[in-house]
């Protein structure tokens, strides 16, 4: 064999064992399969949350199989429990990235268990999609593996509390909310309306995560006059909180954010929730008032799960769908790059679920800063307000 033969022959194996070395890095993803990771609280305090939001997913997934996959690929997903407890998050992502070799990770609920796993996400090159979670950390600071879905916490609190003080004619506005991230950009968010009204908290309080009496804070801000609360709680905290205070005669206006925009509230704290209003993206399907395609996806919903969908179960479906949809406009040669060079170029548009469009870039990776107010009127959430976008309130 001449040198030039030999040099050839071992240039051409060469550049085929690099081609297939750079195929088999892309973890997550091979011939015939496409790994999805997810980490819900399926134990702890958010247990009604995360495994509606599993389920939603899984019948997503199982759809999107029955059809074949994504450009001939099926969809594998992966579901690791943190408790709600962010030390777990940890745990749970280092499993799903390093031993199960996920190619994203999507829907993880909760704010402190995000910013907790994402550093062992980041290190293996794998996005954080659509996390279950309004926070501002999923999209800030600018970062190529963060994509996020939800009108912030921030945001949400920001727009709606001038308006509702001003219909409600509020003068002392106080707040409840949980000591971690997530309460935080509620009790933030909540600063940021009043100061554009040259106002202040009259008073506020928090409570720890898992919390379960909250009478020393309800007492607290009845003494304090309160005429309106802000609640940054979720499900426990938010009926917990209110009912307390229905007790005590205190009956100041609440309005909580979407983290407790759930059936939830009303169905276990009964009565008592009417009046609560809280700020959503997404409309619970309500079967008795949903239109003829929701019945028909609830009831492949109550088929497979034997129970009725909630806005967990719409959060779920829709982010294995949307994530479906940027790894199909990929193409086969489906890898990190590829699939964020989609993302950066994507539109969802409004479903029949009634959220808002969004829109995706290489620098704009929130997909829609809009929200808009409900109130549980007769046990029901009832839509009050129409979409208000952040970018449209200075």
């Amino acid at each position: 064999m001449t040198a030039f033969k030999y040099i050839l022959k071992t240039g051409l194996c060469l550049s085929a064992l690099l081609a297939l070395g750079a195929h088999a890095q892309q973890q997550g993803v091979s011939k015939d399969e496409i790994v999805i990771g997810t980490i819900q609280d399926l134990s702890g305090p958010l247990a009604g949350f995360g495994k509606q939001a599993r389920s939603g997913m899984q019948l997503a997934v199982a759809e999107i199989n029955e059809q074949g996959g994504i450009n001939g690929r099926k969809l594998k997903l992966l579901v690791e429990d943190n408790g709600y407890d962010p030390k777990k998050s940890v745990l749970a992502a280092q499993k799903l990235v390093n031993q199960d070799k996920i190619f994203i990770m999507a829907g993880h609920l909760g704010t402190a268990q995000n910013l907790a796993a994402m550093p062992v996400q980041f290190e293996k090159n794998v996005v954080n999609f659509f996390p279950i979670t309004a926070a501002r950390e999923m999209y800030e600071p600018l970062d190529r593996l963060k994509y996020s879905f939800a009108a912030t916490y921030y945001d949400q609190m920001r727009i709606t509390l001038p308006s509702l003080i001003k219909e409600k004619g509020a003068k002392k506005v106080c707040t409840m909310y949980q000591d971690d991230d997530f309460g935080l950009e509620v009790l933030r968010g909540g600063e940021a309306g009043l100061k554009s009204m040259n106002m202040e908290f009259t008073e506020k309080t928090s409570y720890k995560r898992g919390a379960t009496d909250f009478s020393s804070q309800i007492s607290k801000l009845q003494a304090s006059g309160c005429d309106m609360v802000v609640l940054g709680t979720i499900i426990r905290e938010t009926i917990g909180a209110i009912g307390t205070a229905r007790k005590l005669g205190f009956n100041p206006v609440f309005v909580g954010t979407s983290a407790s925009y759930t059936d939830l509230i009303h169905k276990i704290g009964g009565k008592a929730m009417d009046g609560l209003y809280a700020t959503m993206t997404v409309q619970n399907p309500y079967l008795d008032e949903a239109s003829q395609p929701i019945r028909f996806w609830a009831t492949k919903y109550k088929t497979m799960f034997n129970e009725d969908p909630t806005v967990f179960s719409v959060y779920g479906y829709i982010i294995i769908n949307s994530f479906a949809a940027a790894a199909a406009k990929a193409g086969k040669n489906l890898t990190t790059d590829t699939f964020i060079k989609a993302m950066d170029a994507m539109v969802i548009e409004p479903d029949m679920f009634g959220g808002a469009k969004a829109t995706f870039s290489a620098t704009k990776r929130l997909g829609s800063d809009a929200s808009r107010l409900s109130q549980i009127q007769d046990g029901k959430w009832k839509v009050v307000s129409g979409y208000v976008s952040a970018a449209s309130v200075k």
